[in-house]
């Protein structure tokens, strides 16, 4: 097996690029640095092709090493051929070595495993051959046991036909008459046809193309979440990976009963024509082991692995689906030198009040009770005006969770009074709590604010996370951002490694202030771990501000291969070194300033606004062939300092579009069919993408509405953050939620 050649193909690049980052994984190197410092190496891989490279690359070794085990378990039984060595050698996929090996595979007590102890094995060829002509019941006799005398018939017998072995058997190898040696072998051929590799892919191949699963209510009369599933059928090859999860979900809630229907009488007529010879005294016995080999071993072991396989396909769907938004989510646009108020709604508990200053520094907290059961809207009113007033607060960010429609339309009320009393302008946004009290009771937490309750640090976190959602993010469990589809229901295990890589091309995308990143932030920087993270607070703890990269190297457990992992991710602002403040690694400090020097300006210039405007324009003269030769480097490494020369400091995310600020309320009432509105992508899933508009439910943009034209899968067209103008096509009143087009 060729991994090289299999990677190219499936990535559709060159095997030379392949090589090349396998060579560089295999040195340790992280995804991250090399898709951002060795694009030479790799032609420009991006981060998410290296994320799939690493995994495919992951699979195909260990298929590898699964081959050569069971290529080495067959030798050693003596069964090896050289059609078998072949056969393992083209599998592509683990199940399908598995299906080669399961005839040499120890196996459990089976009913043909008894009958190949009592010595029925011969007697199974015979039938599978079908060329003795002497009647079936003549020849089984020859199989069974002629007992002479019992003794202790619990452990042993004396049997006169075993003269030349031993005088006696044990029970559990007698045969006791005609019939029990014609049914022993057949559990044996039965068994032989169900190991069969070639009938196990060809009949996977029938399921695939042509099964259907069929789905039925529990109890039809219960209603559930899942009543469009309590009659449903659909081909197999055509179930999207969303309805999978959901039937899954709904039969591990007992609501739904699925089974999966197969041409069964193709199946047996398939293996019935490979089998059988012609019409012989064999025919309807073999016809027989054939249908008890397919409903009682293969059919099941089928079932499973179909059942197994959906699962699996519509679970990586799911993951990357979740971690595409999950990526969006995290590089979400920060609302940067705005003091905010976090409002973490809540009824009974009162509603939490967090004010944080534009570096995120806490201010102060309280707590108000504007909802039921106190509706105290007069003191909740005052204490919010006095905060807006003491601390120049600009925004609010409100907790999407409980009684957070209530809250919103009580702080529009308090916006107004604002405008009206300081003459002031003051917005609102919705901010997703999700995981906020995950965070609150975490260790994390309790680090952070030893002396501030639990139910207040939601509120603080809200906040933050309008003011820099990466730095707040990090510090949640990426399962509990409440960007997916299905994802309790998944492989924890898989989802969190994925997951695990998405935070990390995020983080290190955006790169880090080295002298205000917290532990939490740190320990996604390439290279770095939380033990290294941890040592880098410290370290600046005790020692002051770090002044350069290279003063990394003194911070324990940071060594050089770490070191040059991370170096480029680091900013330091306000350092010895202006190119710290860009993504120009230490490895290349030299040719950016040769670079600089030929346009006639030092790094240094690039701090001063009035200079930067000039290096900016003369680098976008640059003739890339030329200077790329003169300098000695790579033409995409030097694409990629000049972008950074350009916007030294720059954070990626200002591109990306800012959330939506409201000043005042929009009431389910108020919408009507036909109304344009502006909303905020909160999630994509497969079967469409939900917009905050300012209701309190998210409306559902379906597949369907989300383009003129055919759209294969929604994240083709939007992204969690994005903001959308759509049209209210249904209103739904009893749920409350609106269903969106966002068709022109």
């Amino acid at each position: 097996m060729n991994i090289k050649s299999i990677i190219a193909e499936e990535l559709n690049i060159k095997e030379s690029q392949v090589a090349a980052t396998i060579k560089l994984i295999d040195e340790g190197n992280t995804i991250p640095f090399i898709a951002r410092y060795r694009k030479e190496a790799t032609g420009g891989l991006s981060d998410e092709i290296l994320r799939d490279f690493g995994e495919r690359l992951s699979y195909l070794r260990n298929l590898e090493e699964r081959k050569d085990e069971v290529t080495k378990s067959i030798e050693e039984q003596g069964k090896l051929t050289e059609e078998i060595s072949q056969a393992i050698e083209e599998a592509k996929t683990l199940a399908e070595v598995e299906d080669i090996y399961r005839p040499y595979k120890p196996k459990k007590k089976t009913r043909a495993t008894v009958a190949k102890a009592k010595g029925l094995e011969p007697f199974a060829n015979i039938i599978m051959e079908q060329k003795e002509t002497r009647p079936i019941e003549e020849i089984a006799k020859e199989f069974v046991t002629k007992v002479k005398e019992v003794e202790n018939s619990d452990k042993m017998i004396q049997a006169d036909n075993v003269e030349s072995v031993d005088n006696s058997v044990s029970k559990d190898k007698i045969v006791a008459n005609v019939e029990e040696a014609i049914l022993g072998a057949l559990d044996i051929i039965a068994e032989n046809i169900s190991d069969n590799p070639k009938y196990r892919k060809k009949i996977k191949n029938i399921c695939y193309r042509e099964a259907v699963i069929n789905v039925k209510a529990a109890d039809p009369e219960q209603k559930s979440s899942y009543n469009m599933y309590y009659d449903f059928k659909e081909s197999i090859n055509k179930l999207p990976s969303h309805r999978i999860l959901a039937i899954n979900r709904g039969e591990k809630e007992k609501f739904l009963k699925p089974k999966i229907d197969k041409p069964e009488e193709k199946i047996i007529s398939y293996i019935e024509r490979d089998i059988i010879i012609g019409h012989t005294q064999f025919e309807e016995y073999l016809k027989t082991a054939i249908e008890d080999s397919w409903k009682r071993l293969i059919e099941p072991s089928i079932d499973r692995e179909i059942r197994s396989n959906l699962t699996e396909k519509a679970e990586e769907k799911a993951i990357k689906v979740f971690g595409k938004n999950a990526k969006q989510l995290l590089l979400s646009a920060p609302i940067k030198n705005l003091t905010v108020i976090g409002f973490d709604p809540a009824y009974r508990t009162g509603c939490k009040i967090a004010v944080i200053d534009e570096t995120g520094k806490l201010l102060d907290t309280t707590t108000i009770y504007p909802t039921e059961p106190q509706n105290d809207v007069e003191v909740a009113t005052k204490t919010l005006l006095n905060l807006i007033n003491k601390y120049d607060a600009n925004m609010f960010a409100i907790g999407n969770g409980t009684a957070s429609r209530e809250s919103e339309i009580f702080v529009a009320d308090v916006i107004k009074k604002a405008k009206e009393i300081y003459n002031k302008d003051v917005h609102y946004a919705i901010v997703s709590e999700a995981g906020a009290s995950v965070y609150s009771a975490s260790k994390l937490a309790t680090e952070e604010y030893p002396d501030i309750n639990v139910s207040i640090r939601g509120a603080i976190s809200i906040a933050r996370r309008l003011q820099d959602p990466l730095a707040e993010l990090v510090k949640i469990d990426p399962k509990s951002i409440g960007v997916g589809q299905y994802q309790h229901d998944i492989d924890q295990k898989k989802l969190s490694e994925s997951l695990k890589g998405v935070v990390e091309d995020a983080v290190n995308k955006v790169g880090v202030d080295v002298n205000t990143a917290t532990p939490s932030l740190l320990q996604y920087i390439s290279g770095i771990n939380k033990t290294i993270a941890n040592n880098i607070v410290k370290y600046r703890d005790e020692n002051g501000k770090i002044k350069e990269r290279k003063e990394l190297l003194k911070v324990p457990k940071l060594g050089k291969s770490a070191f040059e992992q991370c170096a480029g991710f680091i900013r330091v602002f306000g350092g010895k070194n202006p190119l710290e403040i860009t993504a120009v690694h230490p490895e290349s400090y030299e040719i950016a300033e040769k670079l600089l020097n030929n346009i006639g300006f030092d790094k240094k210039d690039l701090l001063d606004k009035d200079k930067l405007k000039e290096i900016k324009t003369k680098l976008s003269q640059i003739n890339i062939n030329k200077t790329a030769a003169e300098l000695i480097v790579g033409e995409i490494t030097l694409k990629d300092i000049i972008d950074e020369l350009s916007k030294p400091g720059r954070d990626p995310r200002e591109e990306m579009p800012k959330p939506v600020l409201r000043a005042d309320v929009l009431k389910f009432e108020d919408l009507k069919v036909g109304q344009i509105l502006t909303g905020t992508v909160r999630n994509v899933t497969d079967f469409g993408a939900f917009v905050d508009i300012g209701v309190k439910h998210d409306g559902l943009v379906h597949i369907s509405e989300l383009s003129n034209s055919y759209v294969r899968k929604p994240s083709d067209i939007v992204s969690v953050g994005d903001v959308v103008k759509v049209k209210v096509i249904g209103i739904d009143k009893d749920r409350q939620k609106a269903q969106l087009s966002m068709k022109s």
